[in-house]
């Protein structure tokens, strides 16, 4: 009886490390991971334990968490740019010599961080050696070093280095998303392209209802989400609102508080366009902001 007691406590107590690693997302993609076997047709299976999603994680987890889940397997299987697949897969294939004994991820890229989240980041696009190779946003490139460590020092991230999509990083409070998922030749998203990814974005701010803030991540982000946002009753005029580095904006009909940074490329990172003191401070008022 004694045993069977303790089993009963340890599988309590897994149950509750379960619901834990559900609701913070699972490596290497963060939210997207939740069912990780869905591509192969195959039950998932975490520590030996097979995992049946709408069974299992329906009761278990946050609506949100399990809307997002769901959301990014469509994206990852998304195939509405054929373009953007193979170019892709080429990336993963050829590599790049000090990546050649990576795996690449080779497939649009899932967004990552906490479901009920006050603040979501917009990026611009997976990079081709970097979140296309890791299959997590900002992961395994220069911008993601840059914008971690900024995340980092303002208490939205819990270490300061991003890697690979097994490093342990996790956000708090924060969310990262981007109009494009997939990795696009010479970093340019083409206009179809974007429009094409623009409802995977619509329907994760229709998901996130305990946004507060957004922070857009250049001037590409600030249009898309101006896009989106534009299709609510009583939006200003499209221009009233001008995008600059550290400006913000107080949104109608119920919308988060709208801020801006430049992109933490190398291009801006690089030739001091964006400096860590110049993001900072835009991450300081956000954190002011939401107190």
């Amino acid at each position: 009886m004694q045993f069977g007691g303790f089993g009963y406590i340890f599988r309590g107590l897994f149950d509750e490390c379960l619901d834990l690693f559900i609701r913070h997302g699972f490596p290497p993609v963060g939210i997207s991971d939740v069912n990780p076997a869905l591509e192969s047709g195959e039950p998932p299976i975490l520590f030996g334990r097979i995992l049946e999603p709408e069974a299992h994680f329906a009761p278990a987890m946050p609506k949100p968490a399990r809307e997002l889940a769901q959301l990014q397997q469509e994206v990852i299987a998304c195939t509405r740019c054929p373009n953007l697949i193979a170019y892709c897969r080429k990336i993963a294939q050829e590599k790049r010599r000090m990546y050649r004994d990576c795996d690449y991820w080779g497939r649009p890229v899932p967004s990552f961080g906490d479901p009920r989240a006050q603040l979501l980041i917009i990026g611009l696009a997976p990079g081709a050696h970097g979140a296309n190779r890791t299959g997590r946003m900002f992961t395994g490139d220069r911008s993601g070093e840059f914008l971690y460590r900024g995340l980092y020092e303002a208490g939205f991230a819990n270490q300061p280095t991003s890697r690979d999509g097994g490093d342990g990083l996790r956000l708090r409070n924060c969310y990262i998303t981007a109009p494009l998922r997939c990795a696009p030749p010479q970093n340019k998203p083409r206009p179809e392209e974007l429009s094409n990814c623009l409802p995977y974005l619509e329907s994760e701010l229709e998901i996130m209802t305990r946004l507060r803030a957004v922070l857009v991540l250049g001037r590409i982000a600030f249009d898309c989400y101006l896009r989106v946002a534009a299709r609510r009753e009583g939006f200003p005029r499209r221009s009233t609102l001008v995008f600059s580095h550290r400006a913000s904006f107080d949104l109608p009909a119920g919308l988060p508080r709208l801020f801006c940074s430049y992109h933490p490329s190398q291009q801006n990172t690089q030739t001091g366009r964006l400096t860590r003191q110049m993001f900072q401070q835009v991450l300081g008022d956000i954190r002011d902001y939401l107190g």
